[in-house]
């Protein structure tokens, strides 16, 4: 009997409207967006190249260590085109500096400069799920019962030797087998499209297969929500206006109010100028440390001249806007006046004296900036995925972000890496004596040899870290799903047809 009513409701649906339109929509929205995304990906990459290559030709540029021009470029994550996250709304671009710790915040950014492709880009695939398919799950479940109710029919289902809580399974196994082609069949001709044109890696594949059965969870869970409106309803023109008003709320009102209204605003600015305040109390300590130095080690009368000869100069605390600046405005030095060459080893002395000085300053000062990263941006953050965790939304994005690697701790790891790549740099200052010799600041004997620098590499997490994100929001929506079954079966049992 339950296969009969299976046969029976797959039919039904099948040969209605609403599932043309849903495959219809889907497919177009989905295959046109797609075609958007890829193009907008291959355009950040090849920002992503320029880049590379152009840091790379100003670093050989470089005649001494102190004008190095070392930035790291973050390529962009093929998977955004799924749910791009914070792929795009995060810095790529970061200078390496042994005077400042790079944090997010001092991120800078490459990448699209077509405004038509960034604008629809920003619609990703799972946004046209979690709007398109969200309200076509709640469209095939608003009259299951309550059409039933209307039309009679219920009745004669009930007379059969059949139980509520098949009838019900019926319903769902197949309305979510009509819903599942244009969601796998949408899927397919993405993946087609992507293939051609992106090479997609095993691990690639098994975190695209993450995201598609967090989908059908998400799916299941507003049909099931349509579902409990239909039992609890009596007619169906009742339960089509709750349903839109739930869909509205959810898809809506509810993620929308939540950023409008966690917005901490003057906490920001005052946790920053608290922030700005000890860092600068550091940094003045550093300057009179430097200063100090000099008036021990030179006369009071010869101090300028002796600075204008070296090009003696504080480089503590460079952002990288600032560390551009610098490094394009700054007098280098072609030769060392004959008069001043008995100081040289004085200005190493110097050098080597301040730029060690200027680590454990900015070690310092690192401090303060991570906690008030911490404190004013990442708690923020954490405490809005919090509240729209309420919404299946909020957990559906927070999943997928997580399976894609487009998720705020996703992202983190490439500033992770750009920390530990300074202290490799600054490894590599100290194994060369850098600091404490004549190429650090004048190039007359011959530019600095960049072959032996080391470089750069970044590599995602593999797919079980995505896994481990993304499990906890991929068990809350099964949770909901099951709760919200469990729910309608009682509520059916109990109700009078």
């Amino acid at each position: 009997m339950l296969k009969t009513l299976i046969g029976r409701e797959l039919l039904d649906n099948l040969m209605t409207f609403r599932f043309a339109a849903v495959l219809l929509i889907t497919l177009l929205l989905v295959v046109a967006n797609t075609v958007v995304l890829i193009q907008d990906y291959e355009q950040r990459l090849e920002s992503y190249n320029d880049a590379v290559k152009m840091h790379d030709t100003q670093l050989r540029k470089a005649k001494t260590y102190s004008m190095m021009y070392l930035f790291v470029d973050r390529a962009p994550n093929p998977l955004s085109i799924f749910n791009v996250g914070l792929d795009k709304r995060l810095g790529n671009l970061m200078g390496i500096w042994h005077g400042f710790v790079p944090t997010l915040w001092d991120a800078q950014m490459h990448g699209t400069d077509n405004p038509f492709i960034a604008f629809f880009s920003s619609i990703d695939i799972v946004f046209v799920f979690e709007v398109i398919l969200s309200l076509m799950g709640l469209i095939f479940a608003y009259d299951a019962i309550a059409g039933e109710r209307e039309r009679g029919t219920l009745h004669l289902v009930l007379a059969q030797p059949i139980g509520r809580g098949q009838i019900l399974l019926a319903k769902y196994i197949s309305a979510m087998a009509c819903l599942l082609v244009p969601l796998v069949l949408s899927l397919l001709f993405a993946l087609l499209l992507l293939t051609r044109s992106i090479p997609l890696s095993t691990a690639d594949f098994l975190r695209i297969a993450g995201i598609v059965f967090t989908s059908f969870a998400y799916l299941s869970l507003f049909y099931l929500i349509g579902l409990l409106i239909s039992v609890a309803t009596r007619r169906t023109g009742t339960a089509l206006m709750l349903a839109m008003f739930v869909w509205g709320f959810l898809i809506l009102v509810y993620p929308n109010l939540i950023r409008a209204t966690v917005n901490p605003g003057g906490n920001i600015q005052a946790g920053m100028k608290t922030a700005q305040n000890q860092i600068q109390q550091i940094l003045n300590e550093h300057e009179q440390e430097c200063q100090k130095f000099l008036e021990n080690e030179i006369i009071a009368a010869e101090t300028s001249e002796f600075s204008k000869a070296f090009g003696l100069y504080n480089d503590t605390y460079l952002d990288p806007v600032t560390l551009t600046s610098y490094i394009e405005n700054v007098n280098f030095i072609s030769a060392i006046p004959s008069k001043f060459e008995k100081d040289v080893p004085l200005a190493k002395r110097y050098y080597d004296f301040v730029e060690r000085l200027t680590i454990r300053t900015i070690e310092k000062t690192w401090r303060i900036r991570k906690q008030a990263l911490e404190n004013i941006f990442v708690r923020q953050a954490t405490m809005d995925r919090i509240l729209l965790r309420l919404s299946p939304v909020g957990i559906y994005d927070a999943a997928t972000q997580a399976w894609a690697g487009t998720d705020l701790s996703g992202l983190r790891i490439f500033f992770e890496a750009a920390r530990q790549y300074r202290r490799v740099i600054i490894d590599y200052f100290y194994a060369k004596d850098a600091f404490a010799s004549r190429e650090w600041f004048v190039a007359d004997k011959g530019a600095v040899d960049w072959s032996t620098l080391p470089q750069f590499t970044f590599e995602r997490r593999d797919v079980g870290t995505n896994a481990k994100r993304a499990l906890p929001d991929l068990f809350l929506l099964l949770i909901g799903n099951l709760v919200l079954f469990m729910g309608i079966v009682l509520i059916f049992i109990k109700s009078e047809v």
